[in-house]
């Protein structure tokens, strides 16, 4: 009988502690707040978003299929639009349609970056209700493919300098902004104006690229808007699983044709995901907007070592966003075998889309594969693809800066790190500085996100504010 007494007590004095620590988890200080207003003119900063828009700048790996010229036709607008900007800041250009301005500050050292792309990706303008590259303004709306990915943000980092060197200010430190006309197709642009920073020895305070941004409904029990800054981003690789043989017809099959073993392989890998593994940015996420948390989630993330197991089974069943801040996640995109439906075909291939968590690597990843698959027949390799990048600091003046002007732009904003699963320029910029921020500054709907790549991208004109604001807040600092 007092084993089980004893047992009791055991779960007693572990559910206090559980509880204890629920109850004990409140949030944390958050970021101060600036109360002055900035005003500018915000007619002309969305006419300039516009003017941007018009500019077919759609990259293509293919780049026989782009039209340079149009990349060349943004490039020379720049200075009338921003023509305060065009004055005072050196102008620099780099293959791959890089571009960089340089914005002298009264001291040279602790440059910022603040980044953006103005390639698009392509559209189907039969599934638009608007042209996609008019730029129009349409019941509050600024239209058009390049809207929230990424013109906004050029727009918003140049339109603030050009306030503000209207206004005679002058940064306390140098500004660098860099722009890229080939993010969307992984080219190099941006890594050549992060080899020049390398070679001329040029150490960063902080960079600032596309990333999280102002939304609600995201996190658990929290419905209040949160600000996410992503302090690192997933890794991505693209993997090809293969399997040949003699082919032959398909009246008289044998065992293991390529399909069949491809099945297989594609059915061991889904049957097995990869481990889940609690990342620091994931883990202060946690630690942040679970405090906001209603009490039964409050309970988890107080607790999370402890909840990981109950976490795994979740994340197995729903998978989402929550499966993929905690896990490397696989998609299988891409099928190719016989080109007759009677036909076994000699060779049969199987394509999937890796995001590497920061815990796993490129090479981890295809062990892993090669393990879990178990058929020396299946030939795994790695199409391309990039390592997790390097994570940020958090917690620095830098981090308190940038924490200030999104909770001092979007007022009852909690500011949080986080994880980003898609991938950007500024992984380049991991090898040269752990200050490397990702922050795409708008709030924005579920209905909003959703045209990012998609039909009828558009953002609201009070969102390009917003932007704009935000980015002349961010360059006081400094």
């Amino acid at each position: 009988m007092w084993v089980l007494y004893l047992i009791l007590a055991i779960v007693v004095i572990f559910l206090s502690i559980i509880i204890i620590r629920a109850l004990m988890f409140n949030p944390k200080p958050q970021p101060k707040i600036d109360e002055t207003t900035e005003t500018f003119d915000s007619d002309r900063a969305a006419d300039n978003l516009c003017q941007l828009i018009r500019f077919k700048t759609v990259s293509y790996r293919d780049h026989s299929l782009e039209d340079d010229a149009e990349f060349e036709k943004l490039i020379e607008a720049l200075p009338s639009l921003y023509p305060n900007v065009a004055k005072v800041c050196e102008f620099k250009r780099f293959p791959d349609k890089g571009i960089l301005y340089h914005w002298k500050g009264k001291n040279n050292g602790n440059p910022a970056v603040m980044m953006a792309h103005f390639d698009v990706v392509p559209v189907n303008e039969e599934g638009w209700t608007f042209p996609a590259f008019e730029g129009i303004i349409k019941g509050g709306y600024i239209c058009g493919r390049g809207s929230l990915d990424t013109k906004v943000t050029m727009n918003g980092i140049l339109f603030a300098a050009d306030h503000l060197i209207a206004e005679g200010f002058v940064p306390e430190n140098d500004m660098y902004f860099a722009f890229s006309g080939g993010e969307e197709i992984n080219e190099d642009g941006a890594l050549h104006i992060v080899n020049y920073f390398a070679e001329n020895n040029i150490e960063l305070s902080f960079v600032l690229d596309e990333g999280g941004a102002v939304v609600e409904n995201v996190f658990p029990g929290v419905k209040d808007s949160v600000g996410l800054i992503g302090i690192a981003e997933k890794g991505l690789m693209n993997v090809q699983y293969t399997v040949k043989s003699g082919g032959g017809h398909a009246s008289a099959p044998k065992p293991n044709a390529p399909v069949d073993r491809l099945c297989k392989a594609c059915n061991n890998v889904l049957a097995k995901p990869f481990k889940i593994k609690l990342t620091p940015p994931v883990a202060l996420m946690f630690d942040t907007l679970g405090r906001y948390s209603s009490f039964v989630y409050k309970v988890i993330f107080a607790n999370v070592k402890i909840f990981m197991p109950i976490l795994n089974m979740m994340c197995k069943k729903s998978g989402g966003d929550l499966n993929a801040l905690l896990r490397t996640t696989v998609a299988f995109t891409q099928m190719n075998g016989s080109s007759a439906p009677n036909v076994i075909p000699p060779e049969a291939s199987l394509v999937s889309n890796i995001r590497l968590n920061p815990a796993d690597t490129m090479d981890s990843a295809l062990e892993y594969f090669k393990k879990v698959i178990d058929d020396e027949n299946v030939e795994v390799s790695c199409i391309n693809g990039v390592n997790p990048s390097r994570i940020s600091q958090v917690g620095i003046d830098v981090w308190d800066k940038l924490a200030s002007s999104v909770a001092s732009t979007w007022k009852g904003t909690i500011v949080s790190p986080y994880l980003m699963m898609q991938c950007s320029d500024s992984r380049h910029y991991g090898k040269i500085s752990d200050k490397v921020y990702r922050f795409s500054a708008m709030d924005l709907t579920a209905e909003e996100r959703a045209t990012i790549h998609g039909h009828d991208e558009k953002l609201r004109i009070e969102t390009n504010n917003r932007t704009v604001e935000f980015y002349i807040r961010l360059m006081r600092k400094f």
